[in-house]
């Protein structure tokens, strides 16, 4: 999802460098609207893991 994230992004920047207003805005709100998704599923998991009482595997 991150990596999603970052392709909007970049399509984001690279629309808005050539002058599509509309286009640019559009991909970066979803870029956002994914980032902060990937940010909510990662602290979900962290909380799950934490609770199982399991460590990282080293």
């Amino acid at each position: 999802m991150l990596y999603w994230a970052l392709v909007c992004l970049v399509i984001a920047i690279v629309a808005g460098v050539l002058g599509f207003g509309g286009i640019a805005g559009t991909a970066a709100g979803f870029a956002k609207v994914l980032f902060f998704i990937f940010l909510i599923l990662l602290v979900i998991s962290l909380v799950v893991n934490f609770m199982k009482g399991r460590g990282p595997k080293i």
